[in-house]
């Protein structure tokens, strides 16, 4: 019987493995590997022509030269700007063509979009040569979605006295936040692994890079249940980064969004990337709602510090998309499972918080609305707001005011 290969190296085979033969992922040489622009040239230039032929030939960008290199810099200069993820999300403008970067998930029965989505181009890139200067660094490796990077990643194995730790220490110590890959808004996580934790980052800043856990979490406490089929960070690889679970992060969760200081009104932007608790809480409610319909109470138990106005703001603006599971002549029927959704807080700092982050979310900022007084849940309600934010202390008013006009309403 063949031993384990118990190294990093072994733990990467492990990943890359189950990627390409279980999730469908292509896997990526790191020759392909752009660093001039950061991307996976081959993957990118593959999807481009699959799927957009003509946009091709009116770019002129299959071909090596000025055109290609032209269309490369502008595409750096969108991600600089806007994020990796948006520009997945929305694509870019370039000269007289609109040039897309994904196809997102299918809705039930729309098979041109299936087949779209299906065109995606998963990849996975061992051994990483991501520098322009110091051109034998590596990372462990990198997944990529139509050559465009989405995730870094640095591994590490207890049994070689390694842990999560040294993986974070590596980011924060030994990758420079100016290289192109690293720098904001390039990826979308960076994960920091060993075979029992998984922490991850969002905006590498050398020593000051911040690692949030990314574990299930064991005995009401922190790390990793066992798993008797594998390593007990599996999960990452074989429901994270799977192509529908990976899709689902990218389409509903990730953000990246503008934070105001009140006191010297300076902007920042921070990009956001869920939890796995999140995640669950999240999908879960979501999946039971599908299931059992409106009318159901659910209890959420959370700490301090544990990011419950994000998951609130997800929730938020994934339940006013569910619809009836009924299918009409192969089509989804497209009534909306709610008419509204009320979100009651507790606190006026919390409320200013889920609202903001609310609006950050929200794809359409105008389906948002802040129901201060009885005559604003009222007005909102009647003019179809989605989603009505307000506290405790003011909702009995409001209810009582508005009487049961309402009644008849989904929320």
């Amino acid at each position: 019987m063949k031993p384990s290969d118990t190294s990093e190296k072994g733990l990467e085979s492990l990943i890359v493995t189950s990627l390409v033969e279980d999730a469908g992922y292509l896997q990526g040489d790191p020759k392909d590997f752009d660093r001039e622009h950061a991307v996976d040239l081959t993957k990118l230039l593959q999807f481009l022509a699959e799927t957009q032929p003509d946009t091709c030939e009116t770019l002129g960008i299959l071909h090596e030269g000025p055109k290609r290199t032209q269309f490369l810099h502008r595409l750096q200069g969108e991600i600089a700007k806007r994020g990796v993820i948006e520009v997945l999300r929305t694509g870019i403008k370039h000269g007289p063509a609109h040039v897309d970067f994904f196809y997102g998930s299918p809705t039930p029965g729309n098979v041109k979009a299936a087949e779209r989505f299906a065109s995606n181009i998963f990849s996975v890139t061992r051994q990483l040569r991501y520098s322009r200067t110091e051109t034998a660094l590596a990372l462990d490796m990198g997944v990529f979605i139509n050559g465009l990077p989405i995730a870094t990643f640095e591994l590490k194995n207890k049994l070689t006295k390694q842990t999560v730790l040294d993986a974070v220490q590596q980011y924060q110590n030994d990758r420079d936040p100016k290289e192109l890959l690293f720098q904001f808004g390039r990826c979308a996580v960076h994960f920091a692994v060993d075979d029992h934790e998984v922490r991850f980052c969002t905006h590498l800043k050398g020593k000051a890079s911040w690692f949030l856990p990314f574990n299930k979490g064991f005995n009401d406490g922190t790390g990793n249940p066992p798993n008797p089929d594998g390593l007990a960070t599996d999960y990452l690889w074989k429901e994270t980064l799977s192509k529908p679970g990976l899709t689902d992060i990218l389409e509903n969760y990730t953000q990246v969004v503008e934070e105001k200081d009140e006191k010297t009104g300076r902007k920042k932007s921070r990009q956001i990337f869920p939890r796995y608790h999140q995640l669950t809480v999240v999908r879960l409610l979501l999946a039971n709602a599908m299931e059992m319909g409106v009318g159901k109470r659910y209890l959420i138990q959370h700490s301090a510090g544990s990011g419950k106005s994000n998951s609130i703001a997800w929730l938020a603006h994934q339940l006013i998309g569910l619809e009836h599971t009924g299918i009409v002549s192969s089509h989804a029927t497209g009534k909306a499972l709610f008419d509204s959704v009320i979100v009651v807080t507790d606190r006026k700092v919390l409320d200013k918080q889920i609202r903001d982050t609310i609006k950050q979310f929200a794809q359409v900022s105008a389906t948002v609305g802040h129901a201060e007084r009885s005559g604003d849940l009222r007005r909102f309600l009647k003019a179809g707001k989605k989603i009505i934010i307000t506290t405790v202390q003011k909702f009995p008013f409001i209810l009582d005011e508005i009487g049961d006009s309402h009644l008849d309403e989904t929320i």
